[in-house]
């Protein structure tokens, strides 16, 4: 079996594949002290609740934007599985021409999704990540990763919200009723939700202009689910889709 780990600033991504189909996953809070032998007793407590062992992973691979946490992954995949870890980075085979001005500055969890994204749609895509920022990626009809859009991420638009006024609360992210807020808390949820659905759907549709042809948009994240609902720009939601990237770069680069 094969364990895929999207290891991202605020949520750590986790999978399990049995060949192409997708196991188990897990979203977990990234915390960056842990150690590698804490991650370890956490994966094998969460594989335990499916009745699998580390001893069923046969290879691991990991896309990390957190630099001080891969070592501890590298920890883990030394101590505790025998396939080893393949760290997503220069020099893989990806199947997928880079043509952004530097390369070097592209998180691996860019690339991943716009392999992923490729592949399930065949033409020209825009990737939409909703985790620490959002991240909006360029893939061309041809299968060339173009460049981007990062704008801020919902969280932490929330938490500086938050901080930087003396009386607008932490919200919680819920469906809005009404685009008329009655009260504070209401008010600022129909800001972010609806908000962040006009950001999105306003640099899809210009991403789109752009590519000059018709480009599937499609959605991922830990928060997409809390903010497509209201997007009139993105054609579907998948939540693996990072996760399956990571599978094809593996097989990609097996052997």
């Amino acid at each position: 079996m094969l364990l895929a780990i999207d290891l991202g600033n605020t949520q750590t991504h986790i999978g399990m594949f049995r060949g192409d189909e997708l196991v188990e996953n897990w979203r977990l809070a990234t915390v960056r002290e842990t150690t590698g032998d804490e991650l370890a007793t956490l994966l094998v407590s969460l594989l335990e609740l499916r009745r699998l062992r580390l001893q069923d992973v046969d290879a691991a691979i990991l896309s990390s934007v957190v630099p001080q946490l891969t070592p501890e992954y590298e920890r883990l995949a030394e101590r505790y599985l025998a396939g080893g870890l393949t760290v997503v980075g220069p020099g893989m085979r990806t199947g997928m021409a880079i043509r952004t001005e530097r390369p070097q500055e592209l998180g691996t969890d860019r690339l991943v999704n716009a392999v992923a994204a490729y592949d399930k749609c065949g033409r020209a895509c825009v990737v939409a990540d909703f985790g620490t920022t959002i991240n909006f990626d360029a893939v061309s009809a041809n299968g060339e990763l173009l460049g981007a859009a990062i704008a801020p991420g919902v969280d932490i638009s929330l938490e500086a919200l938050h901080q930087r006024t003396a009386k607008l609360p932490k919200v919680e992210l819920n469906e809005p009723e009404t685009a008329i807020g009655r009260d504070t808390v209401a008010a600022v949820r129909s800001g972010v939700v609806f908000g962040f659905a006009g950001c999105v759907d306003g640099i899809v549709s210009r991403i789109r202009d752009e590519l000059g042809d018709e480009a599937t948009a499609i959605a991922t994240g830990g928060l997409a689910e809390a903010i497509t609902p209201f997007c009139e720009e993105i054609d579907e939601v998948d939540d693996y889709l990072t996760l399956t990237g990571l599978r094809l770069i593996w097989e990609r680069n097996r052997g």
